[in-house]
């Protein structure tokens, strides 16, 4: 029997326990289930021309393994799976999905999935539907036929497989059906999926944080409807969201106005629809996650997924911490203090932890080796974590959890759509040809808690002496090279409408100042916030 089979009839603990069941294991359990995962993959990792061109040795244990094997990133690999070198792999891929590399210097990076891998997101996309509408420890209120809102990017990106996985276990009405979403554009998905939601009701709701912030607050203009454009373009655009309003819909929409207008406000997606699941993904979703609660009366469960580990963990009922899957990857966990000496001596090899030495309130820069067949070993995803407990009463846990904090110092990303680096910014700055003499940038966070990227400048004398060049045509400019050369940047005005550029200009001879006064600075991005503070208070 597959899954909508056992829910036909009733079986809901067996299916807790065959999905969710990894919560029952105490931490001596769940590394027994890493090991000898982990020996497999190694197994045929080593065999494989992949492994041969990476390691070129065979070994007889994890913990050589560990030893032997350096820690990878994505120009290990690149050559190989760029090209797609099937029989280079230690598996047969069955699906290559695809992501931003790195802004405009690497425009893609693809990863191969197996059946296996597929196989192991499926089951674990199931389980995050059960916590998404889970009460307790078995008790989840899901059904054949639930609606859910598509918001997520299609193939070949990582969230297309959300539906494709699903569909071979559990039939969920997706609105707008998949089949027309993926021909449309954000806008008319947005638009079309509430109409059709307006009409049927939405149960469950899945995207990135941000966007579905965006989708949420845009509610009311898709409801209320607007005249009708006379261009040919706007008319097609309108036939695809064309959907007839029911006497169902329009008393849900006049219920929800009269609830709206009681209390003296706008009409919230919580008036119109009564939500089973919430599900977001990406980052910066602690930015919205009270909003989004706020408007749906749910609150978000955070699920943790990439294009490279695939699916690898999910919170519970209590939203309280995640917890990682045992069968999607072998984790490893570098410290802060070690990735900190690594990001200022590249040459530094860190050293890494296993899930039963972390240590609660300590920062962990997370390192996969991907089961069943996955082509990444001991590769740095580039995200950071904080483990807030080894156990968990209200849950009933006994293995640890994690908060996300943000992706490596690195790198600068901004709502889950930008991936930007010291050399995606020196490219736009060589590109504008502004005569930036110096600069830093830090990700930085507005009173309401949303994300931007604030960079700090350091105009040229000849820049500043010409008078051609102020504060506001530098942003200008610098945003419009920004699009240019990353066109996930662009997508942040484009489907969010955001503008997310602030520039501080510093007065000349700052950064030779601080040289003189406190040594070089960390580095460009994300430096110390008090390099910051001190590069301003020079600039004064």
């Amino acid at each position: 029997m597959n899954f909508e089979e056992k829910l036909r009839r009733g079986l809901k603990k067996e299916l807790w326990n065959e999905y969710c069941g990894f919560l029952d294991l105490d931490i001596d359990s769940y590394m027994r289930i890493q090991y000898r995962l982990m020996e497999e993959q190694i197994r045929m990792w080593t065999a494989s021309g992949l492994g041969k061109a990476l390691l070129g040795k065979s070994v007889s244990s994890v913990e050589e393994f560990r030893e032997v094997m350096p820690l990878t990133d994505y120009n290990d690999y690149a050559d190989i799976l760029l090209n797609k070198r099937a029989d280079m792999l230690p598996d047969e891929p069955i699906i290559w999905i695809q992501t931003t590399w790195e802004g405009g210097k690497h425009p893609i990076k693809v990863a191969p999935y197996t059946r296996g891998m597929l196989d192991v997101f499926k089951n674990n996309v199931l389980a995050c539907m059960i916590m998404s509408c889970a009460e307790g420890r078995g008790k989840f209120n899901l059904k054949p036929g639930d609606k859910m809102l598509y918001a997520l990017a299609p193939l070949p990106y990582a969230t297309g497989l959300f539906p494709v996985a699903l569909d071979e276990e559990l039939y969920i009405e997706f609105l707008p059906p998949v089949k027309e979403a993926v021909s449309m554009s954000f806008s008319e998905r947005n638009k079309k999926g509430f109409k059709l939601g307006m009409n049927k009701g939405i149960d469950f709701f899945f995207g990135l944080g941000s966007v579905a912030y965006y989708v949420s607050t845009s509610l009311s203009a898709v409801t209320s409807g607007g005249s009708r454009s006379k261009t040919k373009d706007a008319q097609r655009a309108a036939d695809k969201t064309h959907v007839p309003m029911t006497p169902a819909a329009a008393l849900r929409y006049l219920r929800a106005k009269m609830r709206a207008a009681r209390e003296g406000r706008e009409i919230l997606p919580r008036d119109l629809f009564k939500l089973k699941g919430f599900m977001v993904a990406g980052t910066d979703n602690a930015c919205y996650r009270d909003d989004l609660e706020r408007m749906w009366g749910v609150r978000p469960l955070e699920l943790f997924a990439g294009t490279e580990p695939s699916c690898i963990g999910t919170e519970t009922w209590s939203r309280s911490g995640f917890y990682l899957f045992p069968d999607t990857c072998f984790y490893e966990f570098i410290p802060e203090s070690e990735m900190e000496k690594n990001l200022a001596d590249p040459g530094y090899k860190p050293c890494t932890c296993l899930l039963n030495e972390v240590r609660p309130g300590e920062k962990y820069e997370l390192v996969i080796s991907v089961f069943k067949g996955g082509a990444f070993m001991r590769y740095r995803v580039g995200d950071v974590y904080r483990c807030v407990g080894l156990e968990n009463p209200e849950d009933g846990t006994k293995i640890p959890r994690f908060n996300y904090v943000d992706r490596i110092p690195t790198v600068i990303d901004i709502a889950g759509f930008t991936r930007i680096t010291e050399n995606s910014i020196s490219d736009v700055i060589e590109v504008s040809g502004l005569g930036v003499a110096d600069w830093v940038a830090a990700k930085e966070f507005t009173e309401t808690k949303r994300p931007f990227l604030h960079m700090y400048v350091e105009l040229s004398r000849e820049a500043v002496t010409s008078g051609a060049v102020s504060r506001e045509i530098l942003r200008d400019r610098l945003t419009i090279y920004f699009k240019y050369v990353d066109s996930d940047y662009n997508d942040l005005k484009r489907i969010l409408g955001i503008d997310p550029l602030e520039i501080t200009v510093l007065r000349c001879g700052t950064f030779e100042e601080y040289g003189r006064k406190f040594g070089k600075i960390s580095r460009r991005i994300n430096p110390d916030p008090l390099e910051i503070r001190r590069l301003l208070e020079i600039s004064k």
